[in-house]
């Protein structure tokens, strides 16, 4: 499992931003796609982020390619900021707000005990919907705003070079 890129976090993003930009599909179904990837990286499931895009994207008529791109948002720099916001944001919700003891894990993780972790993963599970959902809102939106000026940029593009054919091939 890749948890790093290569080359750089820039070049990388760049790359997932051209991807995503050159998707057949109207920037509406572009967008949706790419923002259900973006939420499901707010939860703590990390091994099943990919499956879990796809599937959110099917259901609510999004590209499931850009879907799969959207997962990229979630990395191992963006995760710890997720988890601790879902965190938050689900204890507040469930109402336990600074009544958590101290939980040990200083054994193997492991060995723990479910009623160890559970405390923690209770309000992970519950806050990531509203973490989510706010990261779905902003990439909607940012994504949609992108994949349109890209597209509108490069039919005035093609426009363009059409128009200089018909020109050369009149000028003959």
């Amino acid at each position: 499992m890749h948890l790093w890129p290569r080359r750089s976090w820039s070049r990388s993003t760049r790359y997932v931003k051209h991807r995503v930009t050159r998707i057949n599909a109207t920037p509406h179904v572009i967008a949706l796609g790419f923002a259900a990837g973006c939420f499901i990286s707010a939860t703590p499931f990390v091994g099943f982020h990919m499956i879990g895009a796809a599937l959110i994207a099917w259901m609510i008529g999004g590209s499931i390619i850009a879907s799969l791109l959207g997962t990229f948002v979630g990395n191992p720099l963006t995760y710890p900021f997720f988890w601790f916001a879902s965190f938050k944001v689900g204890t507040v919700i469930l109402g336990t707000a600074g009544t958590h003891s101290h939980t040990d894990f200083s054994g193997e993780f492991f060995s723990s005990s479910w009623e160890q972790i559970w405390p923690i993963l209770k309000p992970t599970i519950v806050g990531c919907v509203p973490v989510g959902l706010v990261l779905f809102a902003i990439f909607y939106f940012a994504t949609r705003w992108a994949v349109q000026v890209y597209q509108e940029r490069r039919k005035q593009r093609f426009q363009l070079r059409q128009l200089q054919r018909d020109q050369a091939i009149g000028a003959q």
